[in-house]
């Protein structure tokens, strides 16, 4: 990195003059909803971004993947048609092929869990998105080893949050969405929201001739109602379902929008899923039980050779195509405890719960070069039990202790001989002071994370590589939130985290006998893996119409002892996906009292796309602007993405050759871009 760049970074870091929040409000009426507790975030004692409704819309977010460069060291990989793998703190899942994969991020949509299915992060009729940063082991469990991402829904019971928005933009995309409340009687409501997204994408095949081989073409619906009983006891219930249709053609072997493929792939996923959370509020406390299932049937497919039959003499000709049924049931029953029930003199409050985790997981993969039909399932069952204790010892000192106990039992077969299972119980839990010094919080934590161990199924995977182990993640952090002036409110966190037995995404190169080379994705163990760095948000508001908010990343993330597949043993290298330096910066304007002018950059500095070869993304500046015109219960926006059409990578190979016009000899880097400029109109009726 140039040594200008490096300095103008740290010095953003160090005046830390922004953050995330987009309007001028006070930071204490910002709630979270992804803790045990319904609370202010500034007196959360952990790291954590809250995008509201107002940021989603002015940024013109359809998927989750268009909010997270917004968050401080958070980053995502595509290789698909979404980016749907998500890191923070540059821990997290890259791809997945016919490999089980324990995600490192838990992904929630209300009660619903969905981690490990991030094509499902859709955003619509959406209230705010929580980025929760560091181990989440206590509320989460396994899934959250580096973070975990809550999309929180607009409830029943808004009945002024009625809304209808439609979008057109370049690419021949557009997206109709709508949400609506109704209070049936006193003690029912019941909402609907839907969404379609439709777009030819920034591909063109010109073997084909057509535009929409990269597509997005994706629907969901969202029913809820909720209903109170009495007094004391309410229920929840929604349901949810998705139908994502999706292109996959995003690889060219001269890295250009222009693909020669002749079998296109796809990106698709059907899903229902139903849930329902039972409040009853005892004189002690609040006792929730909640219960979800969920229905997955996805379908994900790519031409590998990325050419047509004929290309080339030396050409090979491969398809490889995944299909999985994903079943996913949970149970959770909870008690929160009220001021009748504190203990220790009435200072500590408590927690305590157990959920369970059925999820069932089969396979089938059509491959080209394989004798037939591979066929496997994967049935990972998670129990749990945790609890926490929040004690007040001073008045402005609260010390919080929680601990989670989780039983990890994993079995796996599939019908080309191979079998295991595992059954492992892992601990982990959260200890934090925090003191309220004036307005700013000061907190001191240390947490643990973990995630459960695993199998590489592939059939041609060495015996030495075909279990690894489950992975642990120590998590030490100091942080203060709160004002600095009166228009100036501050986040900023320091971190270190150790992981233990660093799960590592590695691959084994074979060759076939024509020379065209087989990537096999493996994951195993490192010893130590050191994620350290720093977490700055703030928001001033300059002067009264305008507003600056910054967010901004510094990260040091490696791991040491590791011994890759092709048996070079790494001493020290730099983890994937975690760039240095990341930042966001939005100035708001209001121009006047109808209209406003937005002009938000991201930047992320350069980062490995994988641990197993060096191939890197090159650091990238992306501008966007929104020129929104308000009226009564109309607004219009003018909108640009990538205002600059700047050229940048959401995923990368290497340490290998795909094209057979230098005969597979030429080991070659090979990207799957980003988006270029995009321009579009929104509309939006609230009513």
């Amino acid at each position: 990195m140039k040594l200008p760049k490096t300095l103008f970074s740290l010095s953003l870091l160090s005046l830390s003059v922004g953050a995330l929040a987009a309007e001028q409000q006070d930071i204490e009426k910002v709630t979270v909803y992804g803790d045990f507790h319904q609370r202010a975030l500034a007196q959360l004692s952990a790291s954590a971004s809250i995008i509201d409704n107002a940021r989603i819309q002015s940024r013109q977010a359809m998927h989750i993947e268009d909010l997270l460069r917004i968050a401080p060291n958070v980053n995502f990989a595509t290789g698909a048609s979404r980016g749907r793998f998500v890191q923070i703190r540059g821990i997290g899942e890259r791809s997945q092929y016919a490999e089980p994969i324990n995600p490192s991020v838990s992904i929630m949509v209300d009660d619903f869990d969905f981690t490990g299915l991030g094509a499902a992060a859709l955003l619509f009729d959406s209230q705010q998105v929580e980025i929760f940063r560091g181990p989440q082991a206590t509320v989460f469990g396994t899934g959250a080893l580096a973070g975990a991402v809550l999309i929180k829904s607009t409830q029943a019971k808004e009945l002024d949050a009625d809304y209808v928005q439609l979008t057109a933009a370049t690419k021949s995309s557009y997206r109709v969405e709508a949400g609506k409340s109704v209070e049936v009687a006193d003690n029912l409501a019941i909402r609907g929201a839907l969404v379609h997204n439709q777009s030819d994408g920034f591909v063109r095949n010109t073997f084909l001739n057509r535009d929409d081989t990269n597509n997005i073409d994706e629907s969901a619906i969202r029913l809820a109602a909720s209903y109170d009983y009495s007094d004391e006891v309410s229920l929840t219930v929604n349901y949810r379902w998705y139908d994502i249709d999706n292109g996959f053609d995003a690889f060219s072997l001269d890295n250009t929008r222009e693909t020669l493929s002749d079998e296109p792939g796809f990106d698709r996923q059907q899903t229902h899923a139903i849930s329902a959370n039972l409040l009853t509020r005892l004189d002690g406390g609040d006792l929730h039980f909640i219960v979800t299932h969920a229905s997955h049937n996805i379908g994900y497919a790519y031409d590998e050779d990325w050419t047509y039959d004929g290309f080339h003499p030396w050409g090979y000709t491969s398809f490889d195509a995944y299909y999985r049924d994903v079943d996913t049931n949970t149970v959770e029953l909870r008690f929160v405890s009220g001021d009748q029930w504190r203990l220790f003199n009435d200072t500590t409050s408590w927690v305590i719960g157990s959920r369970v985790k059925n999820n069932k997981e089969d396979l089938l993969r059509q491959y080209t070069y394989a004798d037939g039909d591979f066929v496997s399932q994967y049935q990972p069952i998670t129990q749990a039990v945790y609890g926490q204790l929040e004690s007040q010892l001073t008045n402005d000192l609260l010390l919080t202790f929680a601990l989670r106990a989780e039983n990890y039992d994993f079995s796996y077969g599939d019908n080309a001989g191979l079998s295991g299972e595992q059954d492992s119980t892992m601990l982990g839990g959260k200890l934090a002071l925090s003191y309220q010094l004036g307005q700013q919080l000061v907190y001191a934590s240390v947490s643990r994370g973990y995630k459960g161990a695993g199998i590489n199924p592939d059939q041609n995977v060495s015996t030495d590589n075909r279990f690894y182990d489950e992975e642990y993640n120590w998590n030490y952090e100091i942080g203060m939130k709160g004002r600095l002036a009166d228009q100036l409110t501050s986040r900023v966190a320091f971190f270190v985290m150790k992981r233990e037995d660093t799960q590592v995404s590695d691959y084994e190169l074979q060759y076939r006998d024509d020379g065209s080379a087989e990537f096999i994705d493996i994951i195993s163990n490192a010893d130590l893996g050191t994620n350290q760095g720093v977490e700055v948000e703030l928001s001033w508001q300059a002067t009264n119409n305008w507003n600056l908010s910054f967010s901004g990343g510094y990260l040091d993330a490696y791991f040491e002892d590791y011994t890759r597949a092709d048996g070079t043993t790494v001493t020290e290298q730099q983890q994937a996906q975690a760039p240095e330096f990341t930042a966001n910066l939005l100035s708001q304007l209001d121009i006047n009292e109808s209209i406003r002018w937005n002009v938000e950059v991201d930047f992320a500095d350069r980062y490995r796309f994988s641990d197993g070869h060096d191939v890197t993304a090159p650091s990238r500046t992306l501008v966007h602007t929104q020129l929104s015109w308000r009226i009564e219960n109309w607004e219009t926006q003018l909108w640009i993405n990538n205002a600059f059409d700047e050229t940048y990578y959401t995923r990368g190979f290497g340490g290998f050759s795909n094209d057979p016009r230098d005969f597979y000899e030429f080991d070659e880097p090979y990207y799957q871009l980003g988006n270029g400029r995009q321009t579009g109109v929104t509309v939006r009726y609230q009513f």
